[in-house]
């Protein structure tokens, strides 16, 4: 969102100099605020005619899995994710290899409530033997506990603290197909409503395909009612797949299954996440932006 926020800087500049230039006359403060969003929309609207999306059968990575796009989905590829990741939305540089969104929003749409980011971890195969025996209760309250020890971290970076409420979704691992899901409520600081992390792992040879769907919480119906299309629609091609391990010459993971769920995601998902409401907020605000505006200028605020 970094070029998208400088451009409204610009015409919030423009806006202010067109108040000063007519003596601060309420009449032409409406007729600068209407400019105004007329500008912010042609430019929305020009980075929304810029996306190109995908559906039917699509390529991940470099030969490393294909995804069957979900009806009632469409994608985004690599390049365009990551656009939307870092210049649109500010997060830190990624490597998505693309992103599922519902078939009607769009990243920037008014209506936008999730999108679906696909990633790969080279981290090594998943060794699944502790998938039986994990409880999830006490894995729980482990990562609540180290979401407490992050949000110190959180905090000095300036972002706010973040709190693992509850599972969700409890884990669910599919051992014949080699999936995992679940899901967590998480609580941000000063936030009045929760926000739903839905994780998605598909193991494999040399790694894990991350799925992660992340919005507010009254997108779960939805994201569960679509969970068995999204996990089917993604799988590893031929040479890649978890069969295809070869102890051999293969590294392993340093952790299994319970490693996976409890791993240090929550920091990056909760940044994550904050950042991607970002967009409805500027939109928000520059609503009132134009009401400080008129304050100011014609001493309402005093």
């Amino acid at each position: 969102m970094k070029k998208l926020l400088l451009s409204i800087l610009c015409l919030f500049s423009f806006h202010v100099f067109i108040a000063a230039q007519e003596d601060m006359d309420t009449t032409a403060l409406e007729m600068s605020d209407s400019l105004l969003v007329q500008l912010f929309k042609l430019q929305q609207d020009s980075i929304e005619k810029a996306f190109v999306y995908q559906t039917g059968k699509v390529e991940l990575g470099d030969g490393l899995a294909a995804i069957e796009v979900p009806t009632g989905y469409k994608f985004l590829d690599a390049q365009q994710s990551n656009y939307v990741l870092t210049e649109l939305w500010g997060n830190p540089p990624s490597e998505s290899l693309g992103m599922l969104l519902p078939e009607d929003i769009s990243p920037i749409s008014d209506n936008f409530s999730y999108a679906i980011d696909v990633s790969y971890s080279d981290e090594g195969y998943i060794e699944d033997k502790d998938a039986k025996s994990l409880d999830y209760d006490d894995l729980l309250e482990e990562m609540q506990k180290d979401a407490k020890e992050i949000n110190d971290q959180r905090r000095e970076m300036g972002y706010p603290a973040v709190d693992l409420v509850r599972w969700a979704a409890p884990p669910y691992y599919d051992e014949a197909n080699k999936k995992l899901h679940w899901a967590k409520e998480l609580a941000f600081e000063g936030e009045p409503a929760n926000t739903l992390n839905y994780n998605i792992r598909i193991l494999g040879r040399g790694g894990y395909l991350n799925l992660n769907a992340i919005g507010e919480m009254d997108i779960l119906p939805k994201v569960q009612a679509d969970i068995g299309d999204i996990l089917t629609s993604v799988n590893f091609n031929s040479g890649n797949r978890y069969s295809d391990f070869n102890p051999s010459m293969d590294k392993v993971a340093a952790y299994g299954i319970g490693g996976l769920i409890a791993g240090k995601v929550l920091a990056k998902a909760g940044f994550f996440a904050l950042l991607l409401k970002f967009w409805k907020i500027i939109a928000v605000a520059i609503v009132g932006f134009f009401a400080f505006i008129k304050r100011m200028f014609t001493g309402g605020g005093q």
